[in-house]
């Protein structure tokens, strides 16, 4: 989880410069949300795993899915009501909740806005580079 949306966006460019990780498949569920309005950055890799300084014969592979922390929050709820059985209403609960993960998404961007009034330019870039 990310408090921000471009915290992602430095995420997964942080990962695409790790040694030996290969991307496999990614999609990004930010920019093009499913229908649900679910949103996230998916990320399959392959990872190098080492054991007492040797290379394994199969890589492992990891999948990451990265989200703002409202992002999370929606998914979380989300993921309890789709499993249960029997709702009443559930083609309003579906609307409800693709209405909430539009709000989600405006309020990380509004919070992103806030975050940059507040640091000023640069600031977000100079913190990706020390880690």
């Amino acid at each position: 989880m990310c408090p921000f949306v471009q915290n992602i966006d430095q995420t997964v460019g942080l990962i695409r410069h790790i040694p030996g990780i290969q991307i496999l498949r990614e999609k990004d569920y930010i920019r093009n949300p499913k229908p649900n309005g679910y949103r996230s950055y998916y990320v399959i890799l392959s990872l190098p795993l080492r054991f007492l300084e040797k290379m394994p014969e199969h890589p492992v592979w990891l999948e990451v899915q990265l989200r703002t922390i409202a992002m999370d929050c929606w998914a979380s709820i989300e993921h309890q009501l789709k499993y249960k059985h029997d709702i009443e209403n559930q083609t309003l609960i579906v609307r409800e909740l693709k209405r909430c993960a539009d709000e989600i998404a405006s309020t990380d961007l509004s919070l992103q806005t806030i975050r940059d009034l507040i640091e000023g330019p640069g600031k977000e870039d100079a913190l990706c580079e020390s880690w």
